[in-house]
């Protein structure tokens, strides 16, 4: 009987910590009401199917990026020597990762190519699509969501090719749903002009 009383005046001691401890920990903020996505405009349908040797695939890799895009969030340059980030502007994962699967879908979509990512069998095809994704953000100078990609192919037979591309989209608000968008398009628009330049 003392044991059980015992016993439960532990517990509800145990309770009434944590309750009071709760009311002192912070979990972080607010998760955001919506996140950002990039969405490629050419897709394969479904049932298509490629098939060749890994050795002749082409590997799109996941681009390197700076410091300030190595996050969930969309910079807004305000000057040439400052940086902000959009507010209530969350990316669902990294825009390099994003950025990465819109290239690889438009390329697989409009052209010839076996086109792999991913695991072992990236690093076993022979021709190489990497870079760095230089921007993906806003410009609050001129109103322009701009997406700046600098593509680096490297062949079979070791040639190495480079070229930028780069898309701005400009009279956009500094608003979380218009730079989204606006981002998705010139993500597009530069995924296409490097699908044509892959062939």
């Amino acid at each position: 009987m003392v044991t059980t009383r015992m016993t439960k005046t532990k517990l509800l001691a145990a309770i009434a910590s944590v309750t009071a401890l709760a009311g002192c920990i912070s979990f972080g903020s607010e998760p955001p009401e919506q996140l950002l996505t990039l969405t490629p405009s050419a897709t394969i349908p479904a049932g298509a199917a490629a098939e060749g040797e890994v050795t002749a695939a082409l590997a799109v890799r996941v681009p390197d990026t700076t410091q300030r895009l190595n996050v969930t969030r969309v910079p807004v340059t305000t000057s040439d020597s400052s940086l902000a980030y959009l507010q209530e502007a969350f990316w669902v994962e990294k825009p390099a990762q994003l950025f990465r699967n819109v290239l690889a879908e438009t390329i697989r979509a409009k052209g010839n190519r076996l086109v792999v990512g991913g695991g072992e069998m990236e690093y076993a095809a022979e021709t190489q699509l990497s870079g760095q994704l230089v921007d993906m953000g806003y410009d609050a100078t001129t109103g322009s969501a701009v997406v700046r990609f600098d593509a680096v192919l490297q062949a079979a037979d070791g040639t190495v090719r480079t070229r930028r591309f780069e898309e701005r989209i400009e009279g956009i608000p500094a608003e979380a749903d218009a730079v989204g968008s606006a981002l998705n398009d010139a993500a597009n628009l530069v995924a296409d002009q490097v699908a044509e330049w892959v062939g």
